[in-house]
């Protein structure tokens, strides 16, 4: 599906910082299905996925920097839960391979956080990499319908993975 780079891109640089929304429970974040909580960082959903499984970690905390706002402790706790939701992700939806990397600015989405996107196997060579991960390049269909079934197959695979 097309997506509205220009309304993004001024929501982002101009609007609350979109975790600190969604775990205020703004309204307009039905999307973002929390799958794992740890009281100190959060994995979900995102909200405007370019691959199916795409989700979402962050400290609870508005962290801004990946190096300069966390300590090496903090800094691997963080990337614990990264690897155990790409874990989960890798066993409920089929992936070639999953990217992980963290995005964001200080002119936009400074909070911290980290993408966890499975590349849906038998996507064209010329698709994948940096392509398949901007969403300018469309986004797929996604329904709160959706999300709450993908996150439900997540958050039980994290209870027994």
């Amino acid at each position: 599906m097309p997506f509205d780079l220009v309304t993004y891109e001024q929501r982002s640089r101009s609007g609350r910082c979109f975790i600190c929304a969604f775990l205020a429970d703004e309204p307009d974040y039905a999307h973002e299905q929390i799958v794992a909580d740890d009281d100190e960082h959060v994995a979900f959903l995102g909200k405007y996925p370019t691959m199916y499984g795409h989700v979402l970690v962050a400290p609870r905390a508005h962290i801004e920097h990946v190096v300069r706002g966390l300590d090496s402790a903090a800094y691997l706790r963080l990337q614990a839960l990264v690897y155990r939701v790409a874990r989960a992700v890798e066993a409920v939806v089929p992936s070639e391979r999953t990217y992980l990397l963290s995005l964001g600015s200080q002119q936009g989405n400074a909070h911290l956080h980290w993408h966890i996107q499975p590349l849906t196997p038998g996507t064209p060579y010329h698709r994948q990499q940096y392509h398949a991960l901007m969403a300018e390049n469309g986004v797929i269909p996604w329904t709160g319908d959706q999300a709450a079934e993908l996150g439900t197959r997540l958050r039980a695979e994290l209870a027994t993975g």
